[in-house]
Order: C-alpha cells, then structure tokens, then sequence
C-alpha cells in the first residue's frame, strides 16, 4: 500500500475548479494517485473559502470529503499544541494554520508525502529534519503559493 498523501488547499482548489491554470494537472496526477488520502479541517476550510466565490464551489468541497476520496482528520488538543509550536517556528514565512495541521499529520502518520502547489512546503520540516516529497512534481515556475 502506498502512504498516505497529504493534500493541501492549493491543489483541493485546484482539482475542484476547473478555471484554474493548474486543474488539468492536479486532476491528471489525482487520478492515477491509488493510496489514502488524508486531509484536515482546516484545509477544508480554507478551500470552502477560496471557492466562495465559485457557483457551487464550497459544496464541492464537502461533496469531495463526503464521497470518501479523502480522511478528514480533526485537530485534537496535542495537534494544536503543535501547529502552535509550529506557527512560531515558521512566523517569517509565515506559516498559516492549514499548513502547520499537515505537517503535523506528517509527524503523525510518518509520511512525507504532500499534494500542493505551496512552496512552504519545500522549507517546512517533518520532526525539524525531514524534507517533503512535493506532489505533482511542477516545474518552479508552475508552483505558486496560491494563500
């Protein structure tokens, strides 16, 4: 079995809008993508917003969760004792809160594997040390932080 892939705002927003420059290659990676995938709520969040402004938009992004495509994962008081170190660590970049959830789910479920198009996620570190494996592999110009 494969490991779980975190998936990340950018690329959620990505795969649901179809006006994005980056949907054919969010949907193209997505479907030939055949392990977990595991998210958090406030991923969830921040999707719904960003796709307000889209007809059906926030819908969509439940609709995503609740056809079983992806595990939502709900924060617990540990995780947010961590995303709050987290946030601190990384308050130059700054890091927002859904990232700081993903990369403690990393941490938690010992994967490095992540679905954005965010470039923190190349500076961030799982346990301080270990890199992400970014996914799709875009070229850098095609990466944009899109929050």
């Amino acid at each position: 079995m494969a490991a779980e892939l975190l998936l990340d705002t950018g690329a959620l927003v990505g795969l649901l809008d179809r006006s994005q420059s980056v949907h054919r290659v969010c949907a193209a990676f997505y479907a030939t993508w055949k392990g977990p995938v595991i998210t958090s709520e406030a991923v969830l969040t921040e999707s719904i917003h960003l796709l307000s402004g889209v007809q059906g938009g926030g819908p969509a992004c439940i609709d995503f969760i609740l056809r079983g495509d992806v595990v939502l994962v709900p924060s617990s008081t540990v995780s947010l004792q961590r995303c709050r170190k987290l946030l601190e660590k990384y308050s130059d970049l700054p890091m927002d809160f859904a990232d700081s959830t993903l990369v403690v789910l990393a941490e938690d479920l010992n994967t490095d594997l992540v679905f954005t198009l965010d470039r923190d996620f190349q500076i961030y570190r799982i346990r301080g040390r270990k890199r992400f494996r970014i996914l799709p592999e875009l070229t850098t110009a095609a990466r944009l932080p899109l929050l």
